[in-house]
């Protein structure tokens, strides 16, 4: 737990694709949720689930992206997001990749940090960044307000990418993306899980019990389902039937960026690194995580909730 009793903000954070200070005109109510999430945690999982415990429906009149907005993507501007936001009647669940000491905290909003195992996020990652369409970049720097510089390109030889990547953890240098950093993305959380509007829920667990997940994430958002829906809504957030309704689940699809959004859900699958990662690569990730991280986080962020208990 941290030494401050509350999150407090002291860190901006402008990345190729975001820009933390879209949040600095954000009019908060009272029973927001924020979706907070390092890319390919379980993002666009937590908003279904999040959708679909509010509308208590599997079809929605709008696309995912637009019930659920990302307010610090730079596809559109700031302001456009800002009054869709405040246009939405329904109870808002909004999605956010800046951590915690980038937000300004709101004790009466309840917060969703989603955690996955490095190795499952980081192959991922290469996947959705491989299905970017170069001309997106053109569309992110347009609405950028600060200084904007473009990713850096995939390293082609997959180790040496992912043995860069997992030594950055936690870097201070210029053009350190934030939001792809699971270790100090989900840190910024988890120094605060006991707070009550603070709940951390992990990719394997919902991939282990999905029914289970939803239900805590219910009691959490204080939603009641009638028993006879649970199923039906169960059903809608599996990882198939997203995959086969991506026109309308993937993010941002309707702004270009995606070669082909059905990529977007690619496989959802777990421990495919041990196909990919040498013991030089295993080696260097354990001492990083265990230099960087406390070993109850480590071990929550490896197996999730239900498998470390």
């Amino acid at each position: 737990m941290s030494s401050q009793t509350t999150p407090v903000k002291h860190r901006v954070y402008n990345e190729f694709v975001m820009e933390s200070s879209r949040w600095d005109n954000f009019k908060s109510r009272p029973d927001d949720i924020i979706i907070a999430t390092p890319a390919k945690c379980g993002t666009t999982w937590t908003q279904m689930i999040c959708a679909l415990l509010i509308f208590q429906k599997t079809e929605f009149d709008k696309r995912l992206t637009e019930c659920s907005p990302w307010v610090d993507v730079l596809t559109t501007s700031a302001e456009d997001v800002l009054n869709q936001l405040e246009q939405q009647t329904h109870r808002r669940f909004i999605k956010t990749h800046t951590p915690l000491d980038g937000l300004n905290y709101n004790a009466q909003s309840k917060y969703i940090c989603v955690g996955r195992d490095p190795r499952d996020a980081f192959l991922s990652l290469k996947n959705h960044v491989e299905n970017m369409r170069p001309e997106a970049l053109e569309t992110l720097q347009k609405h950028a307000t600060g200084e904007w510089h473009p990713p850096q390109p995939p390293v082609e030889d997959q180790c040496e990418w992912f043995r860069r990547w997992i030594s950055s953890s936690f870097s201070e240098q210029p053009g350190h993306n934030f939001h792809t950093d699971v270790l100090y993305y989900v840190n910024s959380f988890w120094q605060f899980k006991d707070l009550p509007n603070i709940l951390m829920v992990h990719y394997s667990d919902l991939k282990a019990d999905l029914a289970g997940e939803m239900k805590r994430i219910a009691e959490f958002l204080e939603i009641e389902v009638a028993d006879a829906l649970w199923p039906e809504l169960v059903a809608a957030a599996t990882f198939e039937n997203m995959k086969g309704k991506a026109d309308r689940l993937a993010p941002q699809v309707g702004d270009g960026i995606w070669k082909d959004p059905n990529q977007f859900f690619n496989k959802g699958a777990s421990g495919q690194w041990r196909d990919i990662l040498g013991t030089e690569e295993l080696a260097l990730y354990h001492q990083v995580m265990s230099e960087k991280l406390e070993p109850e986080l480590a071990t929550w962020l490896e197996k999730g909730r239900l498998a470390s208990s």
